[in-house]
């Protein structure tokens, strides 16, 4: 076996070495669970942190009410960069299977500060989305709970302030400790959870096709309803284009778990793709049956119905499936909304992990737990840090609540748009060797890159309008513009002290440009 400098020549059998923090990359191990997962079990972790249930209930009628029958076009447009940007994640995957992913990957190819934003940007879009998922898990626990029972104020319980805020804590609290037991327990409970979705999800498509012309806003499928190019005006487009990204968010949690998955260097990158695959095709078959059986207008069961485009499936749930069936609905939006809880913890654990390894933080959130092998004081920091955020964002106002929803469309574009950059831009050397390596590692990652990216400033423009979000604001500038900017301030301001504590860091000694160490075995 021979250690060498410059990658090998095709053909040789490879792997990449994870050194104790001595060599001349700095890739460390972190100490996790090695070999906890399969493609299976990796796919599935994927699927169930975008939580296409939930992803669906609340967006459904959000995007019908911004671009109209265009919605399945939408859900086609907002897959394409992220299928883009899936490709770099496979690529710098193979290259550099390290847990901090969006982290590591930038540093390396941007060096400490950008690659430090870039992994802010991913933790912070995490705890976002974490504070959400237990707000609407909790809702459908109550909700769940007056149907079983037939009660209406038990269902009602959920509006009491003091009781949704204690119970979404003990719903964080509890996907906190499934999380800290490892990718075993984890895995487990993920294959029931996803697939009753995926179930009940189908049976939901069957029955609104059976339905689709029972209701007074029932509508014809129509082959232009893929057209994006038929959407009124483009910030019609840009905004449900937001949505859609939004609604594919976070099949790379498969990646973040790839030092604990069996062959990390290739299987992570393809169960992302699966998961890509399985999550668009679970949409395009729900958007286009709900929007045949009710239609997309702003007028009774209409998607779009400002009092029910939040929560669609509340709505649909009766007339499509039946009081009987229809409860399976409320059952697989809190086992979406529960199982993604427990599964975001990964990402934003093993990143903490991955930053605080590199000493680009604390040095506490680098110990793993001795018996489960997991980040656990990443884990615990994470769960503490979504039930602070929500307690704090809850009694504040919920309009500041839902304003942070927006935002997040701002963070996830802020850090997939500079790890697809850094695959080229790392890559740069071997994009003129094949032109598998032109398209892969170059064309595709720029071209999403630059999609996500276009969104972002798009996106950013139209924050600053008090209109966009809630309606409310701060000075004058949109409350979603003020929420989005300074979080990402503060991750700015972070970073600033971080540099002062950990210099080695950002002087890059610790985690250097140079290409991962190689070993070619014979």
């Amino acid at each position: 076996m021979t250690q060498l400098d410059a990658r090998p020549q095709a053909g040789d059998a490879v792997r990449t070495v994870a050194t104790d923090g001595d060599g001349q990359d700095g890739v460390r191990a972190k100490g996790l669970g090695k070999n906890s997962v399969g493609l299976t079990g990796s796919a599935v972790i994927g699927i169930s942190t975008v939580a296409p249930v939930y992803c669906l209930t609340s967006t459904l009628g959000s995007t019908a009410g911004e671009v109209g029958v265009q919605m399945p076009a939408i859900f086609l447009a907002g897959f394409l960069p992220m299928l883009l940007v899936a490709f770099a994640y496979r690529e710098l995957n193979k290259s550099m299977p390290d847990c901090g992913t969006s982290f590591t990957w930038t540093v390396k190819a941007f060096g400490p500060r950008i690659g430090w934003m870039c992994g802010w940007g991913l933790v912070i879009a995490t705890i976002i989305v974490l504070s959400n998922l237990a707000g609407v898990a909790t809702s459908y626990f109550w909700l769940l709970a007056g149907e079983i029972t037939g009660n209406p104020d038990v269902a009602a319980l959920d509006g009491n302030k003091a009781v949704h805020i204690v119970t979404c804590l003990a719903l964080i609290a509890f996907a906190t400790a499934v999380s800290y037991r490892g990718m075993t327990a984890t895995k487990g409970v993920q294959y029931a959870l996803v697939g009753l979705q995926l179930v009940v999800l189908a049976l939901f498509v069957v029955m609104a096709l059976q339905k689709a012309d029972s209701f007074a806003t029932s509508v014809d499928f129509s082959w232009s309803w893929l057209n994006p190019f038929a959407v009124g005006s483009f910030a019609a487009f840009t905004a449900g284009l937001s949505l859609s990204i939004f609604m594919f968010w976070g099949w790379d949690a498969c990646l973040t778990a790839n030092e604990e998955t069996i062959g990390s260097e290739k299987t992570p990158g393809r169960a992302a793709l699966v998961s890509m695959i399985v999550l668009v095709g679970s949409y395009l078959a729900t958007g286009i049956a709900a929007q045949m059986a009710v239609g997309a207008g702003d007028k009774g069961l209409g998607l779009a119905n400002p009092d029910t485009s939040d929560n669609v499936f509340a709505a649909l749930a009766g007339p499509v499936m039946g009081p009987g069936l229809g409860i399976l609905l409320f059952v697989a939006v809190l086992a979406s909304a529960a199982a993604s809880l427990q599964t975001t913890f990964i990402p934003v654990a093993r990143t903490v992990l991955a930053m605080s390894a590199y000493e680009a933080l604390p040095p506490s959130y680098a110990k793993t737990h001795p018996r489960f092998k997991t980040p656990g004081r990443a884990t615990v920091m994470a769960g503490v840090a979504t039930g602070v955020f929500y307690t704090v964002m809850t009694l504040v106002s919920e309009h500041v609540l839902v304003d942070t929803i927006y935002a997040l469309g701002l963070m996830i574009c802020f850090y997939y748009s500079i790890t697809a950059f850094a695959c080229a831009w790392y890559f740069r050397h071997e994009l003129t060797r094949s032109p598998r390596d032109l398209v892969f590692k170059g064309a595709f990652p720029v071209l999403g890159g630059l999609l996500l990216a276009a969104v972002f400033a798009k996106t950013l423009y139209d924050m600053w309008d008090p209109a966009y979000g809630s309606g409310s604001s701060v000075l004058g500038v949109g409350s979603v513009f003020v929420i989005g900017v300074g979080l990402l301030a503060l991750g700015l301001v972070i970073m600033l002290v971080m540099q002062h504590r950990s210099p080695a860091f950002f002087r890059g000694e610790v985690l250097t440009k140079e290409t991962p160490a190689l070993v070619v075995e014979d």
